[in-house]
């Protein structure tokens, strides 16, 4: 029996359908999250250039941390001590991070010797700016299910795009590496670019998961519910990072300026911890908390320490955690391009350039593939493709992904109750079969 060309295959043009309204809804939205995460990778660096004026001071004379809070808080009158972070490295200025009566935070930079000299929003960042945007649109919740919509629907053009990639037969050349001739090279530099980055894609956006609003907060239950916590979650869902848990900071700001910052500064400095390495005073437990807020979240560690006696409480670091959570610091650690330094962040540039790509290709191939008067749909084969294995996947999908089943029955009660009712738009959209 003769093989149908898949082009003209009704599976197939189903799949190419659903390939291209998932790529019509997620792709200026790729644009969005490849470009900020790009910037993100690169934070360690960027906040390094942005305290270029607080390095390289000289140590001679060195007034005691306490000293140094102090003259912070003095700066910014009625402002509270959060917390003190110690130099990266030998010049650098200490960080004296503290709640302002306004109920914003700055990052106030002291001298060796006790001298304030200056202080940032940590908000107004170039990271903290790319973060915001990157994980809620700078919308807040709403932007968080808007941007975990479109991963979620990402995931649904990974896959499809990789079933229209199959070979089915053919050779490498337009499958592994383009076809440098015209007619072909921009159909093949979006199927080869796909190809190359669908599996780093799809590990980018499977590691997001623990951070988006509705995913994440069924996670956490789930986490809970299931006896798998062992000490605090280590990540914020709806977009924000565990530094910006601003609850937690008005909670700590509201602790007295008890003493023993010196000792514990000292205790910390001897710990050698990945930077940067933060002293927390005691709040509603009085204790001490000296932890790495580094990137590379398996390298993180805590310490505790008695506010009365400074003796050590507790410590507690990766393999402390449940297996659930250390998987979930290796992931967001490699998504933030932390894992393994600079290469890390290479792949991790490397990828979103492949996506802005993939996103420039896909429109160049709408645009000359889009008849006049119609979005440009692939069209609707005559006679309704079986798809019961498609359907099982979905469903699949949709019961882990919960923004992307909201979204399905949404689309669908849309479509069928209002679109295919108005002819015009059914038309536009490409709702009605082909006579093929």
């Amino acid at each position: 029996m003769a093989v149908r060309d898949p082009a003209t295959n009704a599976f197939y043009r189903t799949v190419w359908r659903w390939h291209f309204y998932a790529g019509l809804f997620v792709m200026p939205f790729i644009l969005v999250l490849s470009l900020t995460g790009a910037v993100f990778l690169f934070k360690p660096q960027l906040d390094r250039w942005q305290e270029r004026s607080f390095q390289n001071l000289p140590g001679a004379g060195a007034a005691t941390p306490s000293a140094q809070r102090n003259a912070a808080l003095a700066a910014f009158p009625g402002s509270r001590f959060d917390s003190y972070r110690l130099p990266a490295e030998t010049g650098d200025a200490p960080v004296v991070h503290i709640g302002l009566a306004s109920g914003t935070m700055r990052d106030v930079y002291v001298s060796p010797q006790g001298k304030v000299l200056g202080s940032i929003d940590p908000e107004t960042r170039i990271s903290a700016l790319a973060s915001r945007i990157h994980g809620t649109l700078l919308a807040g919740k709403t932007g968080s299910w808007i941007v975990e919509t479109a991963g979620s629907w990402a995931i649904v053009m990974v896959l499809t795009g990789l079933y229209l990639w199959w070979p089915r037969g053919r050779g490498a050349a337009g499958v592994v590496w383009p076809r440098w001739q015209r007619g072909a090279l921009w159909r093949d530099l979006h199927a080869v670019t796909g190809f190359w980055v669908s599996g780093l894609a799809l590990v980018l956006l499977v590691t997001a998961l623990p951070w988006a609003g509705v995913w994440g907060e069924g996670f956490k239950l789930a986490r809970a519910e299931l006896g798998w916590v062992k000490g605090k979650q280590d990540w914020k869902t709806g977009g924000e990072h565990a530094e910006h848990d601003h609850a937690a900071m008005l909670r700590v700001m509201a602790a007295p300026n008890a003493p023993g910052l010196d000792a514990i500064v000292a205790k910390a400095a001897t710990e050698n911890l990945p930077a940067p390495v933060l002293v927390k005073p005691p709040a509603e437990t009085m204790v001490w908390t000296v932890k790495s807020d580094t990137q590379n979240r398996p390298q993180r560690v805590t310490i505790t320490y008695d506010a009365a006696t400074g003796n050590e409480l507790s410590r507690s670091g990766q393999a402390d955690k449940h297996i659930i959570d250390r998987a979930v610091a290796y992931g967001i650690a490699w998504h933030e391009g932390a894992l393994f330094g600079w290469a890390n962040q290479l792949i991790g540039l490397l990828t979103a350039l492949m996506l802005v790509g993939l996103a420039a290709s896909s429109f160049v191939l709408w645009r000359r593939r889009k008849p006049d008067g119609v979005l440009g749909a692939p069209p609707l084969p005559k006679t309704p493709a079986r798809i019961g294995g498609v359907v099982a996947i979905v469903l699949i999908l949709a019961a882990m992904l919960p923004m992307l089943a909201l979204s399905l029955v949404v689309i669908l009660l849309v479509e069928l109750l209002v679109l295919r009712r108005i002819p015009v738009l059914a038309r536009w959209l490409g709702l009605r079969a082909t006579t093929s």
